[in-house]
């Protein structure tokens, strides 16, 4: 069979091994991730103008971003398992419609009861995406390509970033706030018909629950949740709070300020293609605590930034290059490294770290932006990447030595 066959019926890509890919598999799933989280970077891109037009203070905006991951981090073990159970294709269209009918009653809130209640809603996908992304990878697409599809779909998240802190800021200055997250609210539905369309069915559901098998007892799973734990505490912060930072520490508009936020997603999307294609078996290991290293030295120029203020960009793009990177690599060791039909629930699992880490992070930093303590803020910031960091070098450094980290 040839790698540039097609099927007849679906015109989709054979591969040499016999892989069935779906055409736009990778741009599908890169709209699906994007979609999991944008009420998060809208309610931080837009944040300004929420805290000025909904009287949203910035504790309650800290608050949102807690209830949404709150929710993500409970739902996620049991996520997984869904996705093991009932397929790729069904949990992404699920995921993608969910997320519309989130960033439907979010624009639609009256006030932050509405609010609260609309972001936890949005839990449910961020709990989803992970795992129904990675399984249709491992079931569509060869090993030796798995790296780079990984990186490209993860990069969705900062896609989303970007969407919500360039696109949507500005249509928010013509449309209101309200509009411009209903513009995303219609997307998402189209996005879901997508999925519904191009994605081949999926078998039917297991009959029974998927048993909760513990990882093994080499896995890397607790080690990456624990790392995801205190790198999503630091990003989260970062996402929420970047454009609140210039708008009321640096003066700027609340366009320029939602731009900043394009800017982190723009960094991002580069640097989570890259180092998820670098992240070979023999070297991906020591990425994660690599990446921690350049993450504390995006928080200190943030922190620097309340004097010199040109450096909030460079901090923007460090936070993009190091900080977000560090998920995409995460994921990429999750599926180097599960055993057969564990794909969904290790990556449920060290996705429900990183939720967490998304609720935690953000009403700690909302104490101290509330009294205008941005620069304390930031050094908070630095803290949680660099344990984040120790916790990833000390599995690298066990790894090696019980003679893992050279698998392929």
């Amino acid at each position: 069979m040839k790698s540039a066959g097609t099927t007849a019926a679906t015109g989709a890509a054979v591969t040499e091994s016999g892989h069935v890919v779906p055409r736009g598999l990778t741009a599908l799933l890169t709209t699906a991730m994007a979609f999991s989280m944008m009420q998060l970077f809208l309610l931080g891109a837009l944040g300004p103008r929420l805290v000025d037009g909904l009287g949203v203070s910035e504790t309650l905006l800290g608050l949102t971003t807690t209830v949404g991951f709150g929710t993500a981090a409970v739902l996620s073990p049991t996520g997984g398992r869904i996705v093991d159970r009932v397929g790729p294709r069904r949990a992404l269209v699920a995921l993608l419609a969910v997320s519309g009918t989130a960033l439907g009653l979010i624009g639609a809130a009256p006030g932050p009861a509405l609010l609260l209640a609309a972001v936890a809603l949005g839990g449910l996908p961020q709990a989803l995406a992970n795992p129904a992304t990675n399984k249709a990878i491992l079931a569509a697409v060869p090993a030796p390509r798995r790296g780079a599809v990984t990186g490209a779909k993860q990069s969705g998240v900062q896609l989303g970033a970007f969407a919500a802190g360039l696109p949507l800021a500005a249509a928010a200055g013509l449309l209101g706030w309200r509009g411009a997250v209903g513009v995303a609210a219609v997307a998402a539905f189209a996005a879901a018909l997508w999925a519904w369309r191009a994605l081949p069915a999926d078998p039917p559901p297991k009959a029974g629950a998927v048993l909760r098998t513990p990882p093994a007892s080499d896995s890397p799973v607790p080690w990456l949740a624990g790392f995801s734990l205190f790198l999503g505490a630091g990003i989260a912060s970062v996402n929420t709070y970047l454009a609140l930072f210039g708008a009321q520490r640096l003066g700027m508009g609340p366009t320029t300020a939602g731009a900043l936020v394009a800017v982190l997603g723009v960094a991002g999307i580069a640097g989570r293609i890259g180092w998820s294609r670098a992240a070979a078996p023999g070297r991906a290991p020591w990425f994660p605590a690599l990446l921690a290293a350049g993450a504390v030295g995006s928080a200190v120029v943030l922190a620097v930034a309340v004097r010199v203020e040109p450096l909030v960009w460079v901090g923007a793009v460090a936070v993009g290059v190091f900080a977000v990177s560090g998920n995409a690599v995460s994921m990429v060791l999750v599926m180097q490294r599960s055993a057969p039909g564990r794909a969904g629930q290790d990556s449920a699992l060290v996705a429900a770290g990183f939720f967490a880490g998304f609720a935690v992070g953000p009403p700690l930093f909302g104490l101290l932006a509330e009294r205008g303590r941005y620069g304390d803020g930031w050094a908070l910031v630095a803290g949680e990447f660099l344990v984040a960091g120790a916790v990833a070098l000390l599995w690298a450094v066990r790894d090696r030595r019980t003679g893992r980290g050279g698998t392929t």
